[in-house]
């Protein structure tokens, strides 16, 4: 593949760090995208040959500039990867409607706005790759992660939308899908809701204390997600959507197989309603 510009959300840690390094490595430009000055040092002192620009993607209405300025800066970008975002746990029922909103305010609305900043200089150019990280949570759901899934879902749908739209202009997106990694996902990044409804325990506590337990030990790597990652950016044809990790296809394909059950199961009423 070709030197190419990447710019990159999230980039001073997890799955975005370990693109921007791999992408580094391999010859590649990166600017990353960090929302402090502290995490402006810390990119620049492990990668210091990244360029960085600080870029809250909550900061809607200054993505634009920041974007416009990133390339006159550092040339056209080639490769948007909308990594930026963080996990919510909780309990439904227990979960104020305001963690719901910022859940949403970063995983979807911060991931559109950037996608939205550089829509119109990929289809000008004629050429340009999206990658929106999402999850398999994005296609699969488990309780206790209702905010997380349900901002990855909606993120999964507007990708899609997004491209078919671009596909006349030789723009690429795709949905990233990892499946659990070796990140601080599950652990200092994660916003956590108090518990206060006890007829959620027998079902909940296990599963904190499992992803507690996992943390750190997760099956995938993400230095191979990295890798992957340059891989699919490479193609020609990438797909739709792009599952990581043996975990998520096993659980993808399971959800899958379920829906057909469902569909089936309710066939005769579904075809009731037509005329």
């Amino acid at each position: 593949m070709p030197e190419q510009t990447f710019f990159i959300t999230g980039a001073n840690s997890g799955l975005g760090f370990a693109i921007a390094r791999a992408a580094l490595d391999a010859g590649h430009r990166v600017i990353g995208a960090v929302r402090s000055e502290t995490a402006r040092a810390s990119l620049l002192e492990r990668l210091p040959d990244a360029r960085v620009v600080l870029c809250d993607v909550t900061a809607f209405d200054r993505i634009p500039a920041i974007v416009a300025q990133a390339e006159e800066d550092h040339g056209p970008v080639d490769v948007l990867i909308n990594n930026a975002g963080y996990g919510h746990e909780g309990i439904l029922e227990e979960s104020p409607l305001e963690e719901m909103r910022h859940q949403f305010d970063v995983n979807v609305f911060g991931a559109v706005a950037v996608a939205k900043a550089f829509l119109p200089r990929f289809r000008e150019r004629r050429r340009g790759f999206i990658v929106n990280v999402t999850s398999m949570g994005g296609l699969i759901t488990m309780p206790g992660i209702a905010y997380y899934c349900g901002s990855k879902f909606a993120l999964q749908g507007i990708s899609e939308v997004m491209r078919a739209e671009m596909a006349p202009f030789g723009v690429h997106v795709t949905a990233l899908c990892p499946g659990s990694f070796r990140t601080d996902w599950a652990g200092r990044s994660m916003v956590r809701t108090e518990r206060s409804i006890a007829d959620y325990d027998a079902l909940f506590d296990p599963i904190r204390a499992a992803r507690h337990e996992k943390d750190g030990r997760q099956l995938g790597d993400p230095a191979k997600l990295a890798a992957a990652v340059l891989q699919l950016v490479a193609s020609d044809a990438p797909p739709p959507q792009l599952l990581l990790g043996s975990d998520a296809l096993r659980l993808v394909r399971e959800r899958l197989s379920r829906l057909e059950r469902e569909i089936a199961d309710w066939e005769d009423l579904t075809r009731a309603t037509d005329g």
